[in-house]
């Protein structure tokens, strides 16, 4: 997983190099690919069932899941999700960013997409042997919180491994007491996800006319930040 985290990690930086207004997000999907292929590996999302792509691409109000598209032309200031997975030997690792096309010139967005990268940084904080994953949940969802952005409540983290989506379910909020949810132990991956929208509502909607496609129900922009994690008894690796 170590392995095929970096591959993944490099992988994301090469395709995030080449978003610019006018590319599509299935010529980048065809980038990912081919790196991903071309360092021995193979992309994780294409062994998910019915879907043939290696990258998921929302954009602006999708949230998760958004098939990459021809059609699907960047224009300068629409916010990117880039979601990708490598599978090599048997084992899966799941990455996460989003961008703004262009540049964020106005600072528009640049809170809002701050306060997703400091709450993946507290989730991998609070993710250490003898914690929980309440832990985890609390310090993502208070960060979300307190800069005045929504998680949406349905799409979570999780576990990852032999399988892309495994046990636990790792909530960007706390839904419970922190000394009712699973205790984190030597050993365990975890792919840590926060998954928030710019609105005031955590629901969220299936797109029209667009197999595989959630986007935010009040149509407000959304983004998401993931990295994969294994705990050790010592410390926490980001495999991603």
């Amino acid at each position: 997983m170590q392995k095929g985290g970096a591959i993944l990690g490099n992988a994301m930086r090469h395709v995030v190099a080449l978003v610019q207004p006018g590319i599509s997000t299935l010529e980048l999907d065809s980038e990912a690919k081919k790196y991903i292929e071309a360092h021995g590996a193979e992309s994780s999302f294409t062994k998910v069932d019915g879907y043939s792509w290696s990258t998921c691409m929302p954009i602006n109000e999708q949230v998760v899941h958004t098939p990459p598209a021809k059609q699907a032309k960047l224009k300068k200031g629409d916010v990117l999700t880039i979601d990708m997975g490598v599978y090599l030997s048997g084992y899966h690792t799941d990455h996460a960013v989003t961008v703004v096309v262009g540049g964020d010139e106005s600072g528009k967005y640049t809170p809002f997409l701050q306060a997703g990268k400091d709450a993946l940084q507290a989730a991998i904080d609070q993710a250490r042997v003898g914690n929980r994953i309440g832990h985890i949940s609390q310090a993502m969802g208070s960060i979300i919180k307190q800069a005045g952005f929504t998680v949406m409540r349905q799409l979570t983290g999780h576990g990852i491994g032999k399988e892309l989506h495994e046990d636990p379910f790792v909530p960007g909020f706390l839904d419970k007491p922190v000394e009712k949810t699973m205790k984190l132990k030597p050993g365990m991956t975890l792919a840590l996800e926060i998954i928030y929208s710019m609105g005031k509502s955590p629901e969220i909607a299936y797109e029209n006319g667009n197999e595989w496609s959630i986007i935010t129900a009040d149509k407000s922009i959304s983004a998401c930040f993931e990295h994969t994690v294994a705990l050790t008894h010592e410390n926490t690796l980001v495999l991603t």
